[in-house]
């Protein structure tokens, strides 16, 4: 798993270092894993900015500025959660050198053992903001996608980093030059 993930990481870098864009995450249950991912790849200071590990439900309301009354009323597990930390990481490490060409990745959900409240084990949202310069009908894309992941604790944090760059790899293969 570790090496496809390599391989993935690597290639989205190379092509969004061509186009000049960024990558910034915030991260839940991954906890530093998706940034590991990009981190592992020679280079990857030239396109990848950094990680917000908001692991506490607090810390993504005063970080990132996701809505407390969403997360008071829904929990962290929710698309709307991963959506909100996706923008408002891309926000938090944009530059004006930037244009607003960073790209926004997130993860929150469930690794286990054993379910959250009512939120099952291996109920993850990975959240990605694509500005607007970079999508087909000039408007900013904002979405999250819902996965269903078994596996031991360990064994969904990394199918959670895998399946976020599978979902970036989609994604930049569209405007590979």
């Amino acid at each position: 798993m570790r090496e496809s993930c390599d391989a993935l990481a690597a290639s989205i870098l190379k092509t969004c270092e061509a186009r000049g864009v960024k990558i910034a995450c915030a991260e839940s249950l991954t906890g530093g894993l998706l940034a590991d991912a990009f981190v592992r790849i020679p280079g990857a200071s030239n396109v990848f900015l950094g990680s917000a590990v908001t692991y506490d439900i607090k810390a993504k309301a005063s970080v990132l500025g996701v809505d407390r009354e969403l997360l008071a009323r829904e929990g962290a597990v929710h698309p709307e959660v991963a959506r909100q930390m996706a923008a408002a990481t891309a926000r938090l490490y944009d530059q004006p050198e930037y244009a607003g060409n960073v790209i926004g990745l997130s993860t929150t959900g469930v690794a286990g053992p054993g379910p959250d409240g009512d939120k099952p084990a291996g109920l993850v949202y990975i959240g990605l903001r694509v500005p607007s310069a970079l999508t087909d009908d000039g408007r900013e894309s904002v979405k999250a996608v819902e996965l269903h992941l078994t596996g031991t604790r360990e064994e969904v944090r990394l199918l959670t980093v895998f399946r976020v760059l599978q979902n970036l790899s989609l994604f930049t293969a569209s405007f590979q030059e």
